[in-house]
C-alpha cells in the first residue's frame, strides 16, 4: 500500500515539474531565441536551465532532510529492534530527483533551443 502511494506522489511531483519546466522555457522562448541568435549552443542553454532548476531541487533537499530525520528517528523509536538511519538514504533521494529534474528540464530546453529562433523572436 505504502509503495502504490508513494509511487502516485511521485508521479504527481514529476507531473508538477514537467509543467513547471515547460511554463518556465515557455515564458524564457524569447530569450532563448537571442541568445541561439548571438551564438550560444544547445548545451550552454541546457546547462543554463538545469542551473536554475538544480539550485531549486537543492534548497528543497536541504529543508526536508532535517524534517525527514526527525520524522523518521521519531519513528523508528517505537521498534524492538532499533536501527540508525544512514546518510545514503538522502542522498540517493537527492540524486534521483536531480535526475529526474534534469531529464525533464533537458528534454523542454532542448526541444525549444533546437526550434528556429526567428519564430520565437518574430514579433520583437
Amino acid at each position: 500500500m505504502f509503495t502504490i502511494f508513494t509511487l502516485f506522489a511521485i508521479f504527481v511531483a514529476c507531473l508538477g515539474l514537467l509543467g513547471l519546466a515547460s511554463f518556465a522555457v515557455e515564458q524564457r522562448a524569447k530569450e532563448i531565441g537571442i541568445r541561439k541568435v548571438l551564438g550560444a549552443s544547445v548545451h550552454g542553454l541546457v546547462l543554463m536551465f538545469l542551473g536554475d532548476f538544480a539550485r531549486w531541487v537543492a534548497m528543497a533537499n536541504l529543508i526536508a532532510w532535517p524534517a525527514a530525520y526527525y520524522i523518521m528517528s521519531q519513528w523508528l523509536r517505537n521498534f524492538a529492534y532499533r536501527t540508525e538511519i544512514g546518510f545514503w538514504p538522502f542522498v540517493f533521494s537527492a540524486l534521483v530527483m536531480l535526475g529526474i529534474t534534469g531529464l525533464t528540464v533537458s528534454y523542454h530546453t532542448i526541444k525549444s533551443a533546437t526550434a528556429r529562433p526567428i519564430d520565437s523572436i518574430r514579433y520583437e
